[in-house]
């Protein structure tokens, strides 16, 4: 049986770290000069890419771990800090390093590949989206849980598609102070999520220390 509560919650909690919005700016500065056509062929392409990028990271991101020797709960503390990072930056309204560094920032001019780096990966499907995909996968561990975190990560990239087709208008209608605005909201929103994946991963990484309720 899906459970759709639960499946909300990750898709808020990924569009909160993918934060489509917040990265409205970066496209129109990316495509600047470029035709509504070429825009809007990219905005589909960076969707795409998005969707592949955490579909994989739902389906084998746990047998990447398994390679790695890397438990689930370490993974969730490890995972939690980097989106309170985020979270943190985001609240600062900035653009966390954690998401794009100056050198691939650089390659905004590279017009052939700007779709896939660095507007898909890493601004969007970054490593907080991917931790948050890995880690949803391991709380929904059958064939059939894997298949349902299709759903989240389908709406977040159409999600995606919708605002980067509509950048320009949305930057005009809410504005530098209104992107800013929706981009702390969210920081918020991720910082309390970020919280929930520490508390869990340093639950079953010491035990001992979980308060039991009489």
């Amino acid at each position: 049986m899906t459970d759709w509560p639960a499946l909300f919650k990750i898709t808020i909690a990924l569009f909160a770290i993918v934060n489509p919005i917040g990265s409205v700016p970066i496209f129109i500065s990316a495509t600047h000069g470029w035709s509504e056509a070429d825009r809007a062929k990219t905005a589909k392409t960076v969707a795409f890419t998005v969707f592949i990028v955490l579909a994989i990271s739902a389906f084998f991101g746990d047998m990447i771990l398994d390679f790695f020797g890397v438990t689930i709960p370490s993974f969730q503390v490890g995972g939690g800090i980097l989106l309170m990072l985020i979270a943190i930056s985001m609240m600062h309204g900035k653009q966390s390093g954690t998401r794009q560094t100056p050198e691939e920032a650089q390659t905004l001019a590279e017009r052939e590949v700007i779709a896939i780096v660095p507007l898909s990966i890493p601004l969007l499907a970054g490593p907080g989206a991917i931790s948050n995909m890995i880690i949803a996968a391991q709380q929904n561990s059958s064939f059939a849980g894997h298949l349902s975190l299709i759903a989240p990560i389908f709406c977040i990239s159409l999600i995606i598609w919708l605002v980067l087709k509509l950048a320009v208008v949305i930057s005009k209608k809410l504005g530098t102070i209104g992107i800013n605005i929706v981009t702390r909201l969210m920081g918020l929103i991720l910082a309390a999520m970020a919280v929930e994946f520490i508390a869990h991963g340093l639950h079953g990484l010491f035990p001992a220390l979980a308060v039991i309720s009489p």
